[in-house]
């Protein structure tokens, strides 16, 4: 085990986007769930404090910090995804109740947690021995908001999306 691990800030929703990520990949689960003993500025007690979980065998920590305190894009979480199908679920479960999705891949969360979601392929076509081709797929990656495999493929092989 890692003797490093992500610590994610939340203001009162730190269960609640355990249990959504954790859904979300094999090998993850919740490890444990600590409450608050007194009244403080993380909550009342009986509350969450931190909910400690794996997310496809990587250790998190979400805490209830006891304010809002927004993410940026200087931090993200990339998710590599074998298929279009798993990119087109994770996409749509990560944006659910309220995400808000970016280009090239990227969105925010519900929670404003910023996450990648990058299918396998797309090192393949962007890191491409062609070189035009590979200038190709890089162009049309920049011009998506979630990645499309097939999309990725045309442009690399050099034919019309359309």
């Amino acid at each position: 085990m890692s003797k490093v691990s992500p610590c994610l800030w939340f203001d009162g929703e730190a269960e609640q986007a355990a249990n959504l990520y954790v859904s979300l990949l094999p090998d993850s689960r919740i490890e444990t769930i600590q409450k608050n003993t007194v009244d403080g500025p993380a909550g009342k007690a009986g509350t969450v404090l931190v909910a400690e979980f794996t997310l496809a065998g990587q250790r998190f920590m979400a805490l209830n910090g006891g304010m809002k305190v927004e993410y940026t894009h200087a931090v993200s979480f990339k998710i590599d995804c074998a298929d279009q199908a798993e990119v087109d679920r994770l996409w749509d479960a990560l944006l659910a109740n309220g995400g808000k999705a970016d280009r090239c891949g990227w969105l925010r969360d519900r929670f404003g947690v910023s996450w990648q979601i990058v299918p396998t392929a797309l090192g393949k076509y962007i890191g491409g021995s062609d070189r035009a081709g590979a200038a190709r797929a890089m162009q049309a990656m920049l011009g998506m908001v979630k990645l499309d495999i097939e999309g990725l493929r045309k442009a690399y092989e050099g034919r019309s999306a359309a």
